[in-house]
């Protein structure tokens, strides 16, 4: 079996989510759109933001959707690896920084 459970041409269907909710589908698109869209930061800053955080999350098809999209506002490679060094670094930050609460317990039960 070579079929992935992930298919990049799912990823077409992604509009249909709102099918059998269309008041929350319709809310969530109007809020998604409005928060990707330009406004204090560009499309281009927002748009490597979301490629950084649909490789810390592990999602393929925004790893798609946005690396597609990042390619057609012209963001080179380098920039979308920056990015993605980027992402990386804060969650081994994110998941170091609880490393205080093993630290805690280990110090209370040596004392």
């Amino acid at each position: 079996m070579t079929r992935n459970y992930y298919e990049s041409g799912d990823l077409a269907d992604f509009p249909n989510i709102a099918e059998h909710a269309q008041e929350q589908g319709k809310k969530f698109f109007d809020y998604y759109g409005a928060s990707t869209s330009a406004g204090k930061l560009s499309e281009r800053e927002k748009s490597l933001i979301a490629l950084a955080v649909a490789m810390t999350q592990n999602c393929p098809y925004c790893i798609d959707a946005y690396t597609n999209k990042c390619l057609s506002l012209g963001i080179g490679e380098d920039e979308m690896m920056e990015a993605v060094h980027v992402g990386a670094a804060m969650m081994a930050g994110i998941t170091l920084v609880h490393s205080t609460q093993m630290r805690k317990i280990i110090k209370k039960k040596a004392m």
